[in-house]
């Protein structure tokens, strides 16, 4: 009798003892695993951090260029004109990218505007004579903002760096920062970026929620598309003229409106009901020295 109950009692203490084991090695396994998953962590965001890093030193650079050029306007009553629309997109979109946006005229002669990575935006005086409507505006800065929260600048110049080092190879041999260097290739393609239309339509949806996230009516995309399609290259910025038939973008922007009417449904598609953007002209322009 004695040794059956021994019997049960070491069984008993045998399942025990696996059974603890057991729970010791899920444990441990438990602890390596969030271990791992915190390290990994851990990199990605040291990782992140080092891209954002990149991104806010590339932007100072170009910065640095066109200030080195005298092209960035530091004051004129334009920017009275422009800073509305800034503002209202800044509080739009700045949730949406780490660092914050700035808006900047420059003086060129081609209307234009174009964004870096960093958080700068860079809109040509030429471009506020240029558009028909203050939509118009809007939705060409909306869009642009949005190349930079899809950090599709430094994408594409990471892209075209080991394929283009033969265009700064003087460069090279006084030994660049790899940041330096995307900023020389940005450099030279600031009014060339030539983007995938599938780059260029997915910075006009975001744009276009952008857009209607400020009050500002996305249809103003659209009209600066359908006004300008048949107008020669020269004419036409560079959001526009990167592809030959916008029809698509067109398209795909309807589609999405379309597709969200509790968002799009209160804004009119006719481009009569844009409001007229007055600027003044022959504006004084200080340049920032």
């Amino acid at each position: 009798m004695f040794d059956r109950h021994a019997a049960k009692c070491n069984s008993a203490y045998g399942r025990w003892s696996m059974t603890v084991i057991q729970l010791f090695r899920k444990a441990e396994l438990y602890v390596v695993a969030t271990a791992l998953f915190l390290a990994v962590g851990n990199a990605a965001a040291q990782n992140q951090n080092q891209n954002q890093d990149e991104e806010v030193q590339m932007g100072q650079e170009v910065f640095n260029e066109l200030k080195a050029k005298g092209e960035i306007i530091e004051s004129s009553p334009l920017y009275d004109q422009l800073k509305p629309i800034a503002d209202a997109i800044t509080r739009s979109a700045q949730s949406r990218y780490d660092h914050p946006f700035k808006f900047y005229l420059v003086h060129e002669a081609q209307p234009n505007a174009f964004a870096t990575p960093g958080g700068n935006v860079y809109v040509v005086d030429s471009l506020l004579f240029f558009v028909k409507n203050t939509d118009q505006l809007a939705g060409t800065l909306c869009h642009e903002v949005s190349h930079t929260i899809h950090h599709d600048t430094m994408t594409l110049m990471e892209k075209q760096q080991s394929l283009e080092r033969r265009e700064v190879g003087a460069a090279i041999l006084l030994g660049p920062t790899r940041t330096h260097l995307l900023a020389i290739l940005l450099l030279g393609k600031l009014h060339s970026l030539s983007y995938s239309r599938d780059v260029e339509s997915r910075a006009d949806i975001t744009g276009s929620d952008v857009c209607a996230a400020t009050g500002y009516n996305p249809w103003g995309l659209v009209w600066l598309f359908q006004d300008f399609k048949d107008a020669q290259t020269e004419q036409v910025p560079q959001l526009l003229s990167d592809h030959p038939n916008d029809q698509n973008r067109v398209d795909a922007l309807e589609q999405h409106f379309r597709m969200n009417p509790s968002i799009f449904g209160k804004f009119n598609p006719d481009p009569k009901s844009g409001a007229t953007f007055v600027v003044t002209k022959n504006a004084p322009e200080t340049f920032l020295q």
